[in-house]
């Protein structure tokens, strides 16, 4: 998923809520820039900022961690 897809979710799901930008990012405790910003595919929020307004949303995101195995020559 790309970083403009997942603002496009958090921005429909606030929506869907009828929370603004401000009162999300009161809510969650950020900035409002960080809010609009994420919304916008912008910049680059650390992994906790996006945790915490995905769940202040009542969203949550699963990651995938693979280990690569590589060939020794």
């Amino acid at each position: 998923m790309t970083q403009r897809e997942i603002g496009n979710v958090l921005r429909e799901r606030r929506k869907k809520l009828g929370v603004n930008q401000q009162t999300l990012a009161d809510l969650a405790g950020v900035a409002v820039n960080t809010v609009v910003a994420i919304e916008r595919g912008e910049g680059n929020p650390q992994l906790a900022t996006l945790l915490t307004i995905l769940d202040t949303l009542g969203l949550q995101m699963d990651i995938n961690i693979k280990r690569l195995e590589y060939e020794t020559m």
